[in-house]
């Protein structure tokens, strides 16, 4: 088990067993440990729509409950509706997904009653674990019947977003919802239909189909492209499975990134100062509009650059990831309303800022896109990639400037390097190549950007074709 860019991964094969229960135990005596929960508090599960989750879920429930917590059964929903539900309940959360991984793989997100864990967090947690494993821990299911709270928790997350924009905002507006096994797939369609988008769902799937929304398969965006051409569709959307990333296509069902995303979704809500990962968009900076904080990549370096910027004395503040998924830290007055601060990814805000932003101007997505003027990039994993090679790979890098020099010498000269997640090189010629090891799955990521898209893809490729070289001579 580990603990990655954001919750605990694992094969689902090990979380089916003791594993699930013993950091469902970690996590249920660090609570009351701390004097975050005592005995007899609520404490809310979510789960995905992986084959393994309900097991796991079971396996959680019963650990939970033998320390004395009241179980409360959310059913499939969306992890920001999990985090809401808990906010409004002053109570913790453990979500049971693998998020965008394969299904022979998945996890748990683990949340505070104020909020989602951090890394401190997690190392506490992690320890706990170690421990009760050392001592013999042993996990006994009791068969445990939570009370079932899902539609109380789905119908408050489906208020906040019925609020967003104004009545009638997206009439006239087509949109492909692609369902596959995204829990958020039945509220998609509900709350474009609430504003009026004429709404076509496709591919829904009873099997789990994992969905990176960050590097969309060749095959995700072929079908993308079909459905847009087939039903004249002015934006395809969708979200991974847990429905904390989006999925934005436009209507050609080519994929915005999702940096424009949040980026749009920033100017949305009047966000003044924004946080985003340091694989986000360069031309973020170049946009003038916000005080921007880079951090590591991962929902909880996110939160803590947003609590940092809250201690500050900033106000108006949001975040996002390269995947799309937006944070609030602040509350947003928005078509007057107030949107309570969600520090956690979230899917709808952004599919709803880009889908309103393209009504309200009457140009198509791919228009809006280039209004932005970002940088062209591209971004791609190896799958597969034994973590042990990654970390090799990345020492060897780091090693000296003559090493990095080297690997990238087909590729182009160095001219600088930061390293505050992996190691992003911006080449003399102005291109940026990143590389970085995926920090929940057996991943090697790589991202550019460059002038022109031809020009992006190329680099990317190149850089994906280095790792190979490079492992396989290794």
């Amino acid at each position: 088990m580990k603990f990655g860019t954001s919750g605990l991964r694992g094969l689902s094969v090990d979380l089916k067993g003791r594993a699930s229960a013993l950091y469902a135990t970690a996590f249920g005596r660090y609570l009351l440990d701390s004097g975050m929960a005592r005995h007899g508090d609520a404490l809310l599960i979510g789960e995905d729509f992986r084959d393994s989750s309900p097991e796991i879920a079971a396996n959680c429930a019963d650990a939970l409950a033998g320390l004395g917590f009241d179980i409360l059964d959310c059913g499939t929903v969306p992890t920001p509706a999990l985090a809401l539900y808990g906010l409004q309940q002053k109570a913790a959360c453990l979500m049971v997904t693998g998020s965008h991984i394969p299904a022979d793989r998945n996890g748990i997100k683990f949340y505070r009653p104020d909020g989602e864990i951090g890394k401190a967090d997690e190392a506490t947690i992690t320890a706990v674990a170690t421990e009760l494993d050392r001592a013999g821990f042993a996990f006994q299911p009791r068969g445990t019947k939570p009370q079932d709270r899902s539609v109380e928790c789905l119908a408050d997350f489906r208020e906040r977003n019925a609020n967003i924009l104004p009545t009638g905002a997206l009439d006239g507006v087509k949109v492909g919802v692609y369902q596959h096994s995204t829990v958020a797939r039945d509220l998609l369609v509900d709350l474009l239909k609430h504003f009026g988008a004429t709404v076509v769902p496709f591919g829904r799937s009873e099997a789990f189909i994992p969905v990176d929304t960050e590097a969309v398969s060749q095959e995700t965006i072929a079908k993308l492209k079909d459905v847009a051409r087939q039903h004249g569709l002015d934006a395809v959307v969708s979200a991974d499975g847990d429905g904390d990333r989006p999925l934005v296509a436009d209507e050609t069902g080519t994929p915005l990134r999702g940096d424009l995303l949040g980026l749009i979704a920033a100017d949305f809500l009047g966000a003044t100062s924004v946080v985003t990962p340091v694989t986000s968009n360069s031309g973020i900076e170049a946009a003038g509009r916000f005080n921007i904080i880079r951090t590591r990549v991962g929902s909880p370096f996110v939160i803590s650059g947003m609590q940092d910027a809250l201690a500050a004395g900033q106000t108006h503040v949001a975040g996002f990831e390269a995947n799309g998924g937006v944070l609030t830290a602040s509350d947003f007055d928005v078509n007057g309303h107030k949107l309570r601060a969600l520090p956690t990814r979230d899917c709808f805000v952004p599919i709803l800022a880009t889908l309103s932003l393209a009504a309200s101007r009457r140009q198509p997505l791919s228009v809006i896109a280039a209004s932005y003027h970002l940088p062209f990039a591209a971004a791609d994993r190896l799958e597969n990639f034994p973590v042990e090679t990654s970390a090799r790979l990345m020492a060897h890098l780091r090693a000296g400037s003559v090493n990095l020099a080297a690997f990238l010498q087909p590729i182009g000269e160095v001219g600088g390097v930061s390293d505050i997640d992996g190691l992003r090189v911006t080449l003399k010629d102005r291109g940026m190549i990143h590389f970085r090891p995926s920090g929940n799955a057996p991943e090697m990521r790589c991202y550019a950007e460059a002038e022109s898209e031809a020009a992006a893809l190329a680099l990317l490729h190149a850089g994906l074709e280095r790792i190979r070289w490079w492992a396989q001579a290794n």
